[in-house]
């Protein structure tokens, strides 16, 4: 399957499942990495916009983030109608200029003042303590630079070291999240709801796209054929059963 004809197939599935979280996150986010990593997914992301898309995903370390303006100017759709989530990583593209400087730069790429949402892409890519680099985090959402902020592949420990010292808890954790991960982040959700956190959810689609053949494909099928849908449609109503927001 082509990647043109895959976002088509997906807009169609998740179309009906478009809602906004009670804090006001789109409950479904059109993601640039994956397949369109380090290439130009204007085209994508304006199919995203156009299909009722609200919530884009990024990162630096994609480098696509110029693809979003790009959409948005192609498609007429206006910054505020949409909520742009951007990462740092240390080994970004520029990997030398520290969590503002390159969120500065991802502003540049994005041609927005702000972003809606930044999160620490992963505590082991850090290059600082994980306090430290939350302190500097908070900073941004004071300055208004990002009017969130969270954390992406935090584990438990990980939470529990940031929340210690705090001031903002994470709006966010985004995680890896499918049937074949909810063991090991179990501990992991459940503290983020005694807190608040909102659990994002990347590769909800991995048991049928990276690991066909598992144990999971049986009760998918048969979940598909009682409820007459795809299994494609169950692996992400489980997710939002979960209560997460499905990263594509």
């Amino acid at each position: 399957m082509t990647a043109e004809k895959l976002v088509r197939v997906l807009f169609e599935l998740l179309a009906p499942l478009i809602h906004h979280h009670p804090l006001q996150i789109p409950g479904i986010a059109f993601g640039t990495g994956s397949v369109w990593k380090r290439q130009d997914a204007t085209p994508y992301v304006a199919q995203a916009l156009q299909a009722g898309f609200g919530h884009i995903d990024t990162a630096q370390v994609y480098q696509n983030e110029e693809s979003i303006p790009a959409a948005l100017e192609k498609t007429r759709t206006s910054r505020d109608k949409v909520w742009i989530t951007t990462k740092y990583n240390r080994n970004g593209p520029s990997g030398t200029l520290g969590i503002r400087g390159e969120l500065l730069k991802s502003l540049e790429r994005l041609q927005t003042s702000s972003v809606d949402l930044y999160l620490i892409h992963n505590p082991r890519f850090l290059g600082d303590t994980i306090p430290n680099a939350w302190k500097q985090f908070e900073a941004l959402a004071e300055e208004g630079l990002s009017k969130s902020i969270g954390v992406s592949n935090f584990t438990k420990s990980d939470l529990e070291e940031l929340i210690a010292t705090a001031k903002i808890t994470p709006a966010v954790n985004q995680v890896q999240l499918n049937p074949y991960t909810l063991a090991e982040q179990q501990p992991v959700i459940d503290l983020c709801k005694k807190h608040g956190i909102v659990i994002e959810a990347y590769s909800p689609l991995a048991p049928i796209t990276r690991y066909p053949g598992g144990p999971v494909d049986e009760p998918v099928r048969k979940a598909a054929a009682r409820l007459n849908a795809t299994p494609v449609q169950v692996l992400l109503a489980w997710v939002r059963a979960k209560g997460a927001v499905v990263v594509t």
